[in-house]
């Protein structure tokens, strides 16, 4: 059964205050909601059930929904274009030459946005990819599984940015208990040595750790909320995110260092890994208090909480978890900020 149901979207756009424009045709459905500098349309094509259209008369049917809100004195028309099909090809030839056009893969429950396509609208990108990853999920419960293939994981729906990142942290603890103290020696935090010339040591002291404790701590919550910031941000900007709140922390310990006047090795990715639960603060934020199974109220418990326990620890480097955090909730605002500032200029 067809889980992915027009009444289903129609649902989830009205949730965002979109509002349904009557049409005589089924498979072309329109749905509006004003914002500050205008109007913002979602045209919903049916591709399925054997329909076909040709590329002027897409075109043309594009042109007749901006001057169809032009007439009633709209100058700003933001269209957005959603093809829901079987066929991706087919769909792909109809709309590539329009920038503002993206394809739901109604039989994998997948948002297809290819490179020359804008990378958001509005918000949209993360709601339909979190709606069809529901979906995918709802349709995989009703299906039995085949003979031999139950237990068998779903390699897609991995974060492997993050996946690479924990497994780098492990290796290289791993390799540590082989070689004693060579590594935190020569790679670990400290700032003599970065006056030295070993300014290195900010980057690589971030895949280093003390103890199985301390690595297990930072691994387990990298691991989970590392995969659902990585799936809102996209691969690159997530390890550009990672290694900016790494060094971050690392800068933040040294001046913390040079004001108590307190010099030692430190290691740890728990910048990073601070870094990335600032990132969540905000995308949850961002997400009008809830993004996947995250609230605002529970992540920033989980980050004050945590910033409380390095405090009131001994040997914990807290400086380098305050620096984290907010080098991460300012990298995934300026992140958030150039996805929609690409969409404003795509616009004009």
């Amino acid at each position: 059964m067809d889980i992915l149901t027009l009444e289903r979207l129609e649902n989830l756009f009205a949730g965002h205050d979109y509002g349904k424009i009557p049409s005589n045709l089924p498979e072309f459905n329109f749905y509006c909601r004003r914002e500050v500098q205008g109007i913002t349309v979602l045209h919903v094509i049916d591709y399925r059930q054997g329909l076909y259209i040709s590329k002027d008369q897409y075109t043309h049917l594009k042109k007749q929904i901006e001057t169809f809100f032009r007439e009633r004195g709209e100058r700003e028309v933001h269209i957005m274009t959603l093809i829901l099909c079987d066929d991706t090809e087919k769909a792909k030839r109809l709309c590539e030459e329009d920038p503002f056009c993206w394809i739901i893969d109604s039989r994998e429950y997948r948002l297809l946005v290819h490179e020359t396509r804008a990378a958001d609208f509005y918000g949209w990108k993360d709601i339909l990819e979190e709606y069809l990853f529901a979906l995918a999920r709802e349709s995989a419960a009703q299906k039995k599984p085949a003979a031999g293939a139950a237990g068998k994981p779903d390699w897609r729906a991995l974060s492997w940015i993050n996946v690479i990142l924990v497994s780098v942290n492990v290796i290289i603890f791993l390799i540590c208990t082989f070689t004693g103290d060579l590594l935190y020696n020569k790679f670990a935090f400290n700032v003599t040595k970065l006056w030295q010339g070993e300014w290195y040591r900010l980057f690589t002291s971030m895949f280093l750790h003390w103890d199985v404790e301390h690595l297990f701590s930072n691994m387990v919550v990298l691991y989970y909320v590392g995969a659902i910031v990585e799936r809102r941000l996209g691969p690159v900007p997530y390890t550009a995110l990672y290694m900016l709140s790494g060094l971050a922390g690392n800068v933040f310990s040294m001046g913390y260092e040079f004001f108590a006047h307190g010099y030692g090795n430190s290691a740890g990715a728990s910048g990073a890994v601070f870094g990335v639960e600032g990132a969540l603060l905000f995308l949850v934020m961002a997400h009008q208090g809830k993004l996947e199974s995250m609230t605002a109220g529970r992540v920033a418990f989980a980050v004050a909480f945590s910033l409380y326990c390095g405090f009131t620890s001994a040997g914990v480097n807290n400086a380098a978890h305050v620096g984290g955090v907010l080098m991460g909730f300012t990298a995934a605002a300026v992140i958030e900020a150039c996805k929609k500032m690409q969409v404003f200029f795509h616009h004009r």
